[in-house]
């Protein structure tokens, strides 16, 4: 680890960020300048995140903090933001038809998701409470707004009030339980606390700190009971910014977790251990059993994400590297399932159709084969079922589970992929079974083309060979092996 203070190296290893930043400025820019070229913006925006994507990977091995102990640059770090510039590529390339079909500017759409994406890259890489904070108040800033991106929808008026709303609420509780642990400990540093806490007792001051922390997470990662803005929100707001939330801000608000939970409060695990439990069993229920019901497919895959951030949860009660490795392989592996199957949902949407509803899929097999075997292959995949990268995913999370002796929370994940199959395979009955629908024949363009191909190989890829993912992830979750181990001990 290099020492503790500021170097003008910092700024080399804060390159990624900075030019997120800098294309993020020029992108406003351009858009002053030459206006209504939707194309050169999309250009401007894409290339930034492959430049960005391309400096960050060649910080691979690397493992130092910086700015003064505030950022930490290391295989964790980069894991979670290859997760978040991949899904801000995708997000992007399902926007631009999007946005041509409904007729809204595409400049400071392309800028926030950059935004966005910035703040995600600072909560993965954060090692200090208030770093944590300035960079989840970013990422939610920035999709407040575009969740109420297309003005004349009421519904998307409504999801950012609600989101807002609710968000500032929720800040409030995190923010207690940071000032509280902060308090008990003297020290914002995750390092710091968790040496802090290892020599005191436990403390009913301390306890609430914790629950409030929990809680203050729990609404970010959308986990019952603090999951009431996520199926409002994901129905409202623009398709590809719903594919974003639930991709992107669930993966760096878990990040986020992981890092405060299992680095910071280690001396805690028995007792955010039950916490989490208890989340992730209700999560997946209520998850799923919600989604039996729904009839918007933007809703359906809200409750679906509700159920899935249950299924994470349980890496995080194992408590240890493998844990850890499981909650990462299966965010990795939930972009590509998730994203593809907005990605199609995206295609429904033309001028006389909105798309979003279950109907609309009805007889997609004869309008567009390519789109509903691909629908069908996201489906299977979210549903947990053999060789698909889903199916990887939950194997590895239920058997981290059992590992520590919780084979209970293994068996209720079992229950409840089971149970996730009836409205997976519905969507999949409406698709090859039902009668078409009116409507404009469904086009797709380069950019939906290879938004979908991205998903598809992803998601049969690593359920084939997923070898390779796990050893990322397992290099990613190599800091929170001696941390969770001594953890476990105490």
């Amino acid at each position: 680890m290099a020492a503790l203070g500021f170097s003008p190296s910092d700024f080399y290893y804060l390159l990624p960020e900075l030019i997120l930043t800098a294309g993020a400025l020029l992108l406003l820019l351009v858009n002053v300048i030459v206006p209504r070229r939707d194309d050169l913006l999309f250009g401007l925006s894409m290339g930034t995140l492959a430049v960005s994507t391309l400096v960050l990977l060649s910080f691979a091995g690397v493992d130092i903090v910086i700015s003064r102990g505030l950022l930490a640059i290391d295989g964790f770090a980069l894991f979670f933001k290859l997760i978040f510039l991949v899904s801000a590529g995708l997000t992007i390339m399902m926007s631009a038809p999007y946005l041509r079909v409904e007729g809204v500017r595409a400049g400071e759409y392309y800028f926030l998701i950059l935004c966005a994406t910035l703040g995600m890259m600072f909560m993965a890489s954060g090692i200090d409470l208030i770093t944590l904070f300035i960079g989840l108040e970013t990422m939610a800033i920035a999709f407040y707004i575009l969740a109420g991106y297309l003005k004349p929808s009421h519904r998307s008026n409504e999801a950012a009030v609600k989101y807002f709303l609710l968000g500032a609420f929720s800040l409030g509780i995190l923010l207690y339980g940071m000032s509280i642990v902060y308090g008990m400990t003297g020290s914002t540093r995750l390092d710091e606390i968790a040496v802090a806490l290892a020599a005191q007792d436990r403390s009913l001051v301390l306890s609430l700190g914790m629950i409030l922390l929990a809680a203050g997470m729990g609404f970010k990662i959308a986990a019952v009971p603090f999951h009431m803005w996520a199926p409002d929100v994901y129905e409202g707001a623009p398709t590809p910014v719903t594919a974003f939330l639930s991709v992107g801000s669930k993966a760096a608000s878990f990040a986020m977790l992981l890092r405060i939970f299992i680095e910071g409060l280690a001396a805690l695990t028995p007792d955010w251990q039950v916490v989490f439990a208890f989340l992730a069993v209700v999560t997946m229920t209520v998850g799923n059993i919600a989604a039996i019901t729904q009839s918007n497919m933007k809703r359906m895959l809200a409750y679906s994400s509700i159920a899935h951030a249950g299924y994470v949860l349980i890496g995080v009660v194992a408590a240890t590297e493998r844990g850890v490795v499981a909650a990462l392989v299966y965010l990795w592996v939930y972009l590509f399932m998730q994203l593809g199957a907005f990605t199609v949902i995206t295609m429904l949407r033309r001028r006389d159709v909105v798309g979003d509803e279950l109907k609309d899929m009805s007889g997609l097999f004869a309008r567009s084969p390519i789109a509903a075997v691909a629908m069908l292959l996201f489906m299977l995949s979210l549903g947990g079922i053999p060789p698909t990268a889903g199916f990887m995913g939950k194997v590895w999370i239920f058997g981290a589970a059992i590992d520590q002796g919780f084979i209970w929370l293994a068996v209720v994940g079992v229950v409840n992929s089971a149970i996730s199959l009836y409205y997976y395979l519905r969507v999949v009955v409406f698709m090859f079974f039902r009668e078409e629908t009116t409507g404009s024949e469904i086009t797709i363009g380069p950019a939906l083309a290879t938004a979908l191909a991205v998903g598809v190989v992803g998601t049969i890829l690593f359920g084939i060979y997923p070898q390779w993912l796990f050893d990322q992830a397992q290099n990613a979750a190599a800091l929170f092996g001696s941390t969770a181990s001594s953890a476990m001990l105490r």
